[in-house]
This record gives structure tokens, sequence and C-alpha cells, in this order.
């Protein structure tokens, strides 16, 4: 009979990044805003907290000079 894995039922905990919009996307490339937009964020001075993955580093990463970022624990 062939072994098979456990996956652990314990899940890490994710770190969080808190995204704050300080600047508007008016005058920014399409896909620029609709990377904010897809974000959550709608307004600016307004902030979304999501879990700290890949994705959602490559989207600040797109549109850094109009957010803010903050690293939180899990």
């Amino acid at each position: 009979m062939a072994e098979t894995k456990k996956k652990s039922s314990r899940k890490k905990k994710q770190n969080k990044v808190r995204i704050t919009l300080v600047r508007s996307p008016i005058g920014y490339s399409q896909s620029q805003k609709d990377t904010v937009r897809s974000l959550g964020l709608r307004r600016i001075n307004r902030s979304v907290e999501h879990n700290d993955t890949d994705v959602i580093r490559g989207m600040i990463a797109k549109v850094s000079h109009l957010v803010k970022v903050e690293e939180m624990g899990g």
C-alpha cells in the first residue's frame, strides 16, 4: 500500500498588509485605475486589509505611487 501524506490541519498565520489610497488614479492609465479598484480602494484616505501574498504585492508594486502600505501581524 502506498503511504499518503497527511496535510497539516493547522493553518499558518498569514501576515496582513493595510493599503491606503493616498493619491487619485485620475490621469493614470486604465490598467492602474483597474488595479486600484481590484484592491478594493474606492476613495482617498480609505484603507483595506489583505493577506500578504505575491499577487497583492504585485498589485501594490504597480500602483506604489498611489498607495501607502503598512505591514501588520497575522
